[in-house]
């Protein structure tokens, strides 16, 4: 059983409980959709939160903070001699080489992979994703390189699925295989996964799902220089390179954007350095203060949450212990243990239930190919079951509490555990959250009847993609 990180008062490290709980606040009011919080300081856990539905042992999407363990990999490949990051990329992919190199592929070298500056002036995951063959890293050396390595700073996944392809070339074993027993064991991650392209090779810039904790601890690693309980984990040497500036990312219209980045590592304002990933997936590590900031969530816009965190926490880590303060410890306590997203607001019942329950509405067609919709009301919510062109999907929801389950009927992937609740706005009207709690991913639909018509309002918090779509128009079958 992995060894709990220690806990600690907020003031016996030297910071204030109410400063603590003045970031919380302002988070939960100014900014919709977070899932987890975890504030370490001098090495000790000194507050910590999930909104329910999301828990402390729910694994979560990391999206592109996959990349800075991409990195970490790399850095144990060179102190291991199996690399260096002069190496030309090339010299790992002979076979899959274009029938003409140019200057510019000849001249990129793994360190170019590492700081996001190949000489592309396009992100090239489309066209690895699009390749027929299944074949990503042939499909990354195939992209025009425009300009010359190391001149030009591009956010470039394929870069990072690069990285683990020369992994997994040099050793024989994916990325996580190689990651498993020289870091997440040593740090005590557990549960992980790493999504793969078509020949079984992670795919290095996402795809990495695992705990708040364990992000929590890989900050702290990297705090401590690549040291962890007496053992030299990734050479201090690398964690340095690594979180310092390699490649000017300005201008870019998110100051925390644009102050540098270094190998899969965005520098900040304050000193400080984070890996992060889409919809606000944090590990940000503040060296002068010694502390480490890790957070999950469902973000639309990522700045406004470093900006809180600048504005409440960073000022209120002093240099020394402060007194105890056990009513704000314990009003700290209490606002954390009670964090939850909310549920839909409405009524238990309406009118409608009874004509409506347990009968199936046919939709026109629509681009959400969604086919049918049914929904069966008992006592403590509802089962709305969704056929679309993916198969039957029934959702269970609760009301005024959230009921959990698997499904796969948001993304079209595989079956995924979900947290969804319901309640009735109006008459006519029932409308349901559906959380997919290992993702950033909340689905809201509006169920409205209209005689014996329902008419669906479909729409996502975030997305790659749209977010909202035209209503969906059902007949009573």
């Amino acid at each position: 059983m992995k060894a709990e990180l220690p806990r600690s008062a907020p003031e016996a490290q030297g910071i204030a409980s109410s400063a603590i709980l003045a970031f919380v606040d302002a988070a939960d009011r100014e900014i919709e959709h977070l899932h987890s919080v975890m504030l370490l300081r001098h090495g000790q856990v000194v507050a910590e939160g999930w909104w329910a539905p999301y828990a402390p042992d729910s694994v979560h999407m990391l999206f592109s903070l996959s990349k800075s363990f991409t990195s970490t990999a790399i850095g144990l490949a060179v102190a291991e001699g199996r690399l260096s990051i002069d190496d030309p990329v090339l010299q790992f992919f002979p076979d899959d080489a274009p029938a003409e190199v140019g200057e510019h592929l000849a001249a990129m070298r793994v360190r170019h992979l590492l700081a996001m500056g190949t000489g592309h002036v396009e992100d090239t995951t489309l066209a690895l994703r699009q390749s027929a063959d299944g074949n990503w890293a042939r499909a990354f050396l195939a992209c025009p390189v425009e300009r010359a390595p190391g001149t030009h700073f591009l956010y470039n996944t394929g870069a990072t699925y690069m990285l683990s392809a020369i992994i997994q070339r040099l050793t024989g074993v994916t990325l996580l295989e190689y990651l498993r027993p020289r870091l997440l064991d040593p740090l005590g991650i557990g549960e992980a996964s790493w999504e793969t392209c078509p020949r079984g090779i992670n795919t290095g810039g996402f795809g990495l799902r695992t705990t708040t904790d364990a992000i929590a601890r890989f900050g702290q690693l990297y705090l401590q220089r690549g040291q962890w309980q007496g053992q030299q984990l990734v050479p201090a040497e690398w964690v340095d390179a690594a979180t310092s500036s390699q490649i000017d990312n300005a201008p870019n219209g998110n100051i925390d954007w644009a102050q540098g980045y270094g190998y899969q590592f965005w520098r900040c304002r304050h000193g400080a350095y984070r890996g992060d990933g889409a919809f606000g997936q944090y590990c940000v590590v503040m060296p002068e203060q010694d502390a480490v900031l890790a957070v999950t969530s469902g973000l639309g816009d990522m700045q406004p949450l470093l900006d809180l965190l600048w504005q409440h926490i960073l000022p209120a880590l002093g240099p020394a212990p402060l007194p105890a303060d056990p009513a704000a410890q314990a009003a700290l306590a209490d606002r954390l243990g009670g964090l939850a997203l909310p549920l839909p607001a409405g009524q238990a019942s309406a009118p409608a239930a009874a004509r409506a329950s347990g009968r199936t509405y046919a939709f026109e067609p629509n681009e959400l190919e969604l086919e049918s919709l049914s929904l069966a009301f008992d006592a403590g919510g509802c089962t709305a079951t969704i056929r679309s062109s993916g198969g039957e999907h029934p959702i269970a929801c609760g009301h005024g509490a959230w009921r959990t389950g698997i499904t796969g009927f948001v993304d079209r992937g595989p079956p995924a555990p979900y947290a969804a609740a319901g309640a009735w706005s109006g008459d006519a009207t029932y409308t349901i959250r559906l959380h997919y709690t290992e993702t950033p991913f909340c689905a809201t639909l509006a169920c409205r009847l209209d005689g014996e018509r329902l008419l669906l309002d479909f729409g996502l918090n975030v997305s790659f993609g749209p977010t909202s779509f035209p209503t969906v128009v059902g007949h009573l079958r």
